[in-house]
């Protein structure tokens, strides 16, 4: 093709940009508008005194910074619903999937689940310039932002693409996860832990901001996965076959990684040549890499020979140590003698397993190929692009902790809750999942849309669903194989007229007769449970009092009516289960006089019950 003239002056300021960013890239930043030269930065390249300026602190600094905290802290005033036909064993289970902005649900979770999730498993967008990020503004209302994103459908989107070209790459991928780490961490119990997988694009400035929100103290650990095997020949520079999943505790004095069970490998390095009675051994080495005098001694073997430990280095034991080990024949010189000294280690008196360690390799964890084989073989039309392997997240979920929660809010494929199904069916443990998924929209011309799978939160949940049924029929494993789906949405209120901040827990009758005419009591009871900081997980039962419906939730914690007519005969009935709380509708009593009476019954008959209405 020819060149053609650009039939206009050079454009000397951008030229020159230009030339300063090629041998200054550090005075090369992004601000709020874009790729900008710190001439502060400049100058003092160019001069080689101290320039006195804006006080330098050691942090990670971005624009958008304060935007993010900000977002952290808003209250929102939407709620969750049931939606019981995409679940599974509903009443009975404690597994959650909630479709729906996981900013926002993070938000609402924060008083039923406050210090009680016992591990965190995130694969958050990697910022490889094609994936996207959630635009949180809240500055908008709804149409609006459907405007702005361009995503007009009825879950209301805010995903939008982060190129590399764009001049707030970096700042916007930090902007978005910031808020939702600094929720998570809430969620976490004393002793819990997070996981969070990622690329080389971000874990830089990851590892920085986990610093600043879970204490740089608490970082306990960078574990490369090699998530495939042999290189790209296509890739541009070095061919990258790993990935990071970065580990921070809540508190890493009280958090200490699981043991992970010995391999049939590493079992078979114990042996017990001379027929100890204690047991099979291996040998270890007697030297250590510390230079101690009370320890560098000469060491007589049973053939005469005089072995010292090699240079700069001591014995591990002390001489008179090493004659009590001597004695009681804790020290080897191999089969024949001749070998140089060194300690039994006995299976039996060792670790009960294996120290976790920062390298994970295909055949201790998976890796991408085998992702992508376990997802088609539940669902054979190869519907998800970049799984992650069930063995990689089942090894963080054995490393947690032996109980608990475990929450995944960016959940995609629904990997994680495969992951504590299969672990909690080899191990017989209790682990629970809450999963977090916003139903982002598949294309129109993909495997999965034509397959049916009109979001992710489809192909989530049928993914959990045919997973049990697999898990239930290898291993006849007797665990909860269900979930109950909720579904993010605007408040089931009329008129939002109260900001969550000035509501308070003993005047739930703000909401009074505002129910929308389209919620259900499902819609209600799970309202309730948030406002009431229940957790979503808690059992559900529905039994009939004096021939209304009731909700019970874990036994007598809650009692939930919300039909109409409620009496004093009602009120002297329920009386008698004397549960802890119990809510009806504002607009449930048969009169204003029945409302007073009932209460006042309750304080009679039942004077530990709660009551509150909505």
């Amino acid at each position: 093709m020819e060149e053609r003239l650009d039939m206009q002056s050079p454009d000397w300021a951008n030229l020159n940009a230009k030339f300063i960013a090629e041998r200054f890239p550090n005075c090369v930043v992004e601000t709020a508008v874009g790729i900008k030269l710190d001439f502060d930065l400049l100058k003092q390249e160019l001069i080689n005194d101290v320039i006195e300026g804006n006080k330098e602190r050691y942090r990670l600094e971005w624009p958008g910074k304060r935007e993010a905290i900000v977002t952290a802290n808003l209250p929102t005033s939407k709620t969750l619903r049931p939606v019981r036909e995409d679940s599974v064993d509903f009443d009975n289970t404690e597994n959650l999937y909630i479709e729906g902005d996981n900013l926002e649900v993070l938000k609402l979770l924060q008083e039923s689940y406050l210090g009680k999730i016992k591990m965190i498993y995130i694969d958050p967008p990697y910022n490889t310039g094609k994936d996207f990020v959630y635009k949180d503004n809240f500055s908008k209302d709804a149409k609006e932002e459907l405007i702005e994103s361009g995503q007009k459908d009825e879950y209301n989107q805010r995903l939008v693409a982060n190129p590399e070209t764009s001049g707030r790459y970096h700042s916007d991928w930090l902007t978005m996860i910031y808020p939702r780490l600094k929720l998570a961490r809430n969620l976490l119990m004393e002793d819990g832990v997070i996981f969070i997988s990622i690329g080389d694009d971000e874990v830089h400035n990851l590892r920085k901001l986990c610093d600043e929100i879970f204490g740089e103290k608490n970082f306990a650990g960078n574990i490369v996965w090699q998530k495939k095997y042999g290189p790209a020949n296509d890739a541009q520079g070095i061919s990258d076959t790993h990935e990071h999943v970065v580990i921070y505790a809540k508190d890493i004095g009280i958090w200490s990684p699981i043991l992970l069970d010995r391999d049939e490998k590493q079992i078979a390095a114990y042996k017990n040549p001379d027929n100890d009675k204690r047991g099979v051994w291996r040998a270890s080495d007697l030297s250590v890499r510390t230079l101690s005098e009370s320890c560098v001694y000469p060491i007589k073997g049973p053939d005469g020979q005089i072995h010292w430990p090699p240079n700069s280095t001591s014995w591990r034991v002390s001489e008179s140590k090493f004659k009590e080990m001597l004695a009681e024949n804790r020290i080897t010189f191999g089969t024949s003698g001749k070998g140089r000294p060194m300690q039994k280690k006995f299976l039996t008196e060792v670790k009960s397993g294996i120290t976790p360690q920062t390298w994970w390799p295909r055949d201790f964890a998976g890796d991408t190929k085998i992702a992508r084989y376990e997802m088609k073989d539940l669902i054979p039309e190869n519907i998800f692009d970049t799984p992650k392997p069930v063995l990689l997240i089942q090894r963080c979920i054995e490393i947690a902790g032996e109980s608990g929660i475990c929450l995944d809010f960016f959940s995609g494929s629904a990997t994680a809750a495969h992951a504590v199904l299969k672990a909690n069916a080899l191990n017989n443990k209790k682990r629970k999942f809450i999963l977090v998924q916003i139903p982002e929209l598949t294309s129109e011309k993909s495997t999965a849309y034509n397959a049916g799978y009109k979001n992710i939160c489809e192909i989530g949940k049928e993914r959990i669903r045919r997973a049990a049924k697999k898990i239930k029929e290898e291993t006849g494993a007797d665990i909860d194989l269900g979930f109950r789906v909720y579904r993010l949405d605007e408040s089931n209120m009329q008129d939002v007229y109260y900001k969550p901040h000035e509501y308070k827990q003993d005047s739930l009758d703000l909401f009074a007769d505002n129910v929308k005419l389209d919620r259900t009591p499902d819609d209600l009871l799970a309202q309730v449970m948030l406002d009431w900081g229940l957790p979503l997980s808690l059992k559900i039962e529905q039994i009939n009092i004096s021939g209304k419906q009731i909700y019970k939730v874990a036994g007598d914690s809650l009692y939930a009516c919300f039909d109409k007519g409620i009496n004093e005969d009602f009120a002297k009935a329920i009386a008698k289960d004397a549960p802890l709380r119990i809510v009806f509708r504002d607009n449930g009593f048969k009169d204003d006089t029945a409302k007073t009476n009932v209460k006042q019954l309750l304080k009679q008959l039942s004077p530990e019950t709660e009551m509150k209405v909505i």
